[in-house]
């Protein structure tokens, strides 16, 4: 049996969670195609799922390209995740000892890639952990959408450039469990808020969202020899450097999925 839309659609998202995917790669559809060894119809049904869900956009002339969120759809899909996050540790869904356990091997497995160097599985457990959680509370609709909002999330810290420390994200997502473990759903539900809320304070957001921006940095006067006081003669080192970042490097999928 060949490979499905929805095989493909899932590789897509868990190589995002990875962070092996940037915001705005290129999909090209007869590049995945020859990489699935599939038809371009099913990978077109896969991205147009994925567009439906928010975690890609299609341009008529340009074609298939994943998000970059601005500010206002950050700050959108952190609030998404609370509203879901703290609405299901709120409930009243039993955590009983399989689920429990899944969670603390999922925290091993965590901790495990911490002492190892491969990011991407790192990145993707600690993002799948809140996927698990959901699944663990029972509500495996719940659970898909998040995944979806996770992932978009995850475009985001990556856009902005998060901070936010890997470790520190598993020591939380540790603190979470063991209240759970404990009973106190409302001390897991604050730790999950505070986890939240660390995670989207690491972002770096620019303090002015002004569209005119990078076009004032790449047309500031530069100084010229013999004018506005600088000595011709002077020793000038050559620096290249910019402000304004550079485009995403062009993500080649078959070293990734």
């Amino acid at each position: 049996m060949g490979i499905s839309a929805t095989d493909i659609s899932q590789r897509i998202v868990e190589a995002v969670l990875a962070q092996k995917l940037a915001p705005g790669a290129r999909l090209g559809e007869q590049q995945l195609a020859m990489l699935f060894d599939c038809s371009r119809t099913i990978v077109r049904e896969a991205l147009m799922r994925l567009a439906a869900r928010g975690i890609i956009t299609v341009s008529a002339r340009r074609g298939w390209y994943l998000i970059s969120p601005s500010q206002d759809e950050a700050r959108e899909a952190f609030e998404a995740r609370r509203v879901i996050e703290l609405g299901l540790l709120r409930g009243d869904a039993p955590l009983g000892k399989p689920a429990l356990a899944r969670l603390k091997k999922h925290l091993q497995q965590e901790k495990a890639s911490l002492r190892g160097d491969d990011v991407g599985t790192r990145s993707f457990l600690l993002g799948d952990f809140h996927v698990c959680l959901a699944e663990c509370l029972g509500n495996g609709l719940l659970a898909e959408t998040l995944r979806d909002y996770t992932a978009r999330t995850t475009l985001i810290a990556m856009l902005y450039q998060s901070s936010h420390d890997a470790a520190v994200s598993c020591q939380e997502h540790v603190a979470i469990v063991a209240a759970l473990e404990q009973g106190d759903r409302a001390r897991a539900e604050a730790l999950m808020a505070e986890h939240l809320a660390n995670v989207q304070a690491a972002l770096r957001l620019p303090a002015v969202n002004d569209p005119l921006d990078q076009l004032r940095s790449a047309l500031a006067p530069l100084p010229h020899p013999g004018r506005d006081g600088v000595n011709p003669s002077a020793d000038f080192s050559t620096d290249f450097s910019t402000d304004s970042p550079a485009d995403p490097p062009a993500a080649y999928l078959g070293a990734l999925l």
